[in-house]
């Protein structure tokens, strides 16, 4: 529950820059990444450093917000803190954040190595009824402050609503083509599969200890919303993109619901939209032995694969 008494000012927080810091990573880490994220053995441009192909899964970038540039475990909640205090907005338990929106946007192919900057932004603050919505735009720049990626993030903070606000805009909301999908993918997660992935850098407890996740109210540890994210791109690149990650360009989606380690996910896509130079693909993410939308929303755009030319 939120305090009483409790203010948002939004001229103060919106347009507010937290501190930028510092992120890294080696070839061990996309390696890493790949295999948290359901990639195939056969799939050795992502998990085989000599494969001449060998490159990064494009969503890589998102676990470098919480990884930060060290190669050990780190404290998830330091981590957090490193963006400091926002003018105008209350203090609030990160028990009461919840994810709600991701959104990636690759200006530059994600090199395979070194040492990065995130920037970030408070880009909005919207007052949803039951809680307030908090969007960040992070954006991943290298030493002469050329950007690679830009990544929206909506948080939303559970019972800091009703103060007044803007609602913002309403969430995008894709309507599934009345059709059978052009294309399925399944990823079948293990039951150690969120310890797997939080070795990617993203160390929140709740992923991980027992005891913790029944206070948050989940039976058991729960798989990390931007894991199944990362299975759900890597699905279309795979299926849509005829797994050539150079088409990529970006990626949206909403979560809906909470996966649990051992759960199957069934990515199903649809081509919904091709122009000249790139082509529209919305999914959906369900657990399959739940039937339950878990990533909803979804929309990749990939550049139009290029044809060589006759002799």
């Amino acid at each position: 529950m939120a305090p009483k008494g409790y203010t948002v000012d939004t001229s103060k927080a919106v347009g507010y820059e937290q501190p930028a810091y510092k992120v890294a990573y080696n070839r061990r880490d996309l390696i890493l990444y790949a295999l948290a994220v359901g990639v195939d053995h056969n799939e050795l441009q992502y998990l085989y450093e000599l494969d001449p192909s060998f490159t990064a899964l494009p969503t890589y970038p998102l676990v470098l917000q919480s990884k930060g540039d060290g190669f050990d475990v780190n404290s998830f909640a330091k981590e957090v803190a490193k963006g400091g205090k926002t003018p105008g907005l209350p203090d609030y338990n990160l028990n009461n954040l919840v994810h709600g929106e991701q959104g990636m946007e690759v200006l530059r192919g994600v090199p395979l190595e070194g040492n990065y900057t995130i920037r970030s932004k408070i880009s909005g603050v919207y007052d949803k009824g039951s809680g307030m919505v908090i969007e960040t735009i992070k954006t991943l720049v290298d030493e002469q402050n050329v950007e690679y990626v830009k990544m929206t993030t909506r948080m939303f903070v559970i019972g800091y609503g009703g103060w007044g606000g803007d609602k913002g805009p309403s969430a995008t909301s894709h309507k599934i083509p009345n059709r059978q999908p052009d294309a399925v993918d399944e990823v079948v997660t293990t039951r150690s599969q969120a310890l797997l992935y939080r070795l990617s850098g993203d160390y929140n407890p709740l992923h991980a200890d027992p005891a913790i996740a029944p206070m948050l109210g989940f039976e058991r540890p729960i798989l990390h919303g931007l894991c199944s994210y990362g299975a759900s791109a890597h699905a279309v690149i795979k299926k849509m993109a005829n797994n050539e990650p150079s088409r990529f360009k970006s990626i949206h989606a909403r979560f809906s619901s909470p996966v649990y380690p051992g759960e199957t996910l069934v990515i199903s896509m649809w081509k919904v939209e091709e122009t000249a130079d790139q082509e529209t693909i919305h999914f959906i993410t369900k657990v399959k032995e739940r039937d339950a939308v878990v990533i909803k929303d979804g929309t990749v755009t990939l550049s139009k694969a290029k044809i060589a030319a006759k002799l």
